[in-house]
């Protein structure tokens, strides 16, 4: 049921070649890059050559439904492609233009944007010419609520005018980084779910002022994860995308893609942590033996091929019941594997950590930096307890007499 098409079959391959051709061979250049830039979010040119390489081989836009604007592969079909660009999750997204959240915001300007959004943003982004940010996060508001958010839009005649501030805005700090989708509050009177709309805000735009880089245990990711202060900021009202008050609508047709995309390359991360811990224990000798005899580590290694096969089971089977009946028909297995995925990475993550002795939490290995990110994933795109709360609403559902028959 979950195996991949022909043509699935064949992207997966061409995309393994260059890989291993391509990526991971550019891993240690993309390091001393950055290290000699001395800008944390310095446009190595090596991710450059990567994207010129990916598009000349056709890995271009992978993750794009729609066959207008890229392959128009299938959920189950592009979450094979997200596991292996997961094994090396730095570069290898943005290599093939799958990174998020670019992913998201193309995703939301082909179903939502006008002509013009299409012509000016759309394009250049698909293209790989420029980056984009989503900013919906904010600080002063339990933003996990997204009913909660304050920052203002109000309408001034032939303009809105945007006041409030963002954070956790990541692509930000892109060095490419050309335009903002900002949700706010259009009309705080309507019903609760109808007061939110969503803008299309070039980041040049005066009053739009990126106010820093917040790092995640100590790491300025490259894109950057910015707090963004709005003040008095105007845009025209085409700036608005689909209408106003559907924004939290917009919201949810984004996230639904964008978190198995997410879950599929934290597996891959988990699968690629396995192989360095796997690696290390045949290499370190510790009394007498190598630690790949020891039975604890015997058991990390057996444990975390286990956890592994079980979350990707799960994970294909939510990519299949997208494809097949709808997100919102699937949305019990999209929480359930939000929640599933990060963890069972940050798990093995934590084993091959340890093996690795002080190595793993320097940056001498990946693997300190991975955690990092895997754990900012249990709040990204909602916390766990979010999903949780929605697992557990349709459970009770399930169990509710009045709703006989009902999943």
């Amino acid at each position: 049921m979950f195996s991949l098409s022909e043509r699935g079959q064949d992207y997966r391959e061409r995309l393994l070649a260059f890989m291993d051709e391509h990526v991971y061979p550019a891993e240690a250049t993309y390091r001393e890059q950055m290290i000699a830039s001395g800008n944390p979010n310095h446009q190595p040119q090596v991710l450059e050559d990567l994207k010129a390489e990916a598009r000349s081989r056709g890995l271009w836009n992978l993750f794009h439904p729609h066959a207008e604007w890229g392959p128009g592969l299938t959920n189950l079909e592009y979450a094979h492609l997200a596991e292996i660009t997961g094994r090396s999750i730095e570069i290898a997204p943005e290599a093939i233009n799958c990174n998020a959240p670019d992913t998201g915001n193309m995703e939301v300007l082909t179903l939502f944007g006008t002509d013009e959004h299409k012509e000016r943003w759309l394009r250049p982004l698909l293209d790989g010419e420029i980056a984009s940010a989503f900013a919906m996060t904010e600080p002063d508001v339990a933003s996990s609520d997204a009913t909660n958010i304050e920052t203002s839009m109000v309408r001034d005649g032939d303009e809105y005018v945007i006041n409030g501030r963002k954070w956790w805005t990541s692509n930000a700090l892109h060095q490419n980084c050309k335009v903002l989708i900002v949700m706010g509050k259009t009309d705080p009177e309507a019903p609760t779910h109808r007061q939110q709309s969503m803008m299309v805000v070039p980041l040049d735009t005066p009053g739009v002022r990126v106010v820093r880089g917040l790092p995640v245990f100590g790491y300025q990711d490259r894109e950057g994860h910015a707090e963004v202060v709005f003040e008095d900021v105007r845009v025209p009202k085409e700036a608005l995308l689909s209408g106003e008050g559907d924004g939290f609508t917009i919201s949810q047709a984004r996230l639904g893609p964008g978190r198995i995309h997410h879950c599929m390359r934290a597996i891959g991360v988990a699968e690629r942590a396995l192989d360095l811990m796997i690696d290390r224990a045949r290499s370190r000798v510790t009394f007498g033996e190598p630690v790949a005899n020891r039975a604890n580590v015997q058991d990390w290694v057996a444990e975390a091929r286990i956890d592994i096969e079980m979350v990707r089971l799960l994970t294909l089977k939510t990519a299949y019941l997208m494809d097949t009946v709808g997100n919102q028909q699937a949305r019990t297995e999209i929480a359930a594997i939000k929640v599933a995925a990060p963890n069972v990475a940050l798990k093995v993550l934590d084993r091959a950590i340890q093996v690795h002795g002080g190595g793993g939490v320097s940056d001498d290995f990946p693997l300190a930096q991975w955690y990092a990110h895997m754990r900012t994933l249990r709040l990204a795109d909602g916390p766990d307890e979010v999903h949780k709360r929605t697992i557990a609403r349709q459970e009770y559902r399930r169990r509710d007499p009045e709703r006989a028959g009902g999943r």
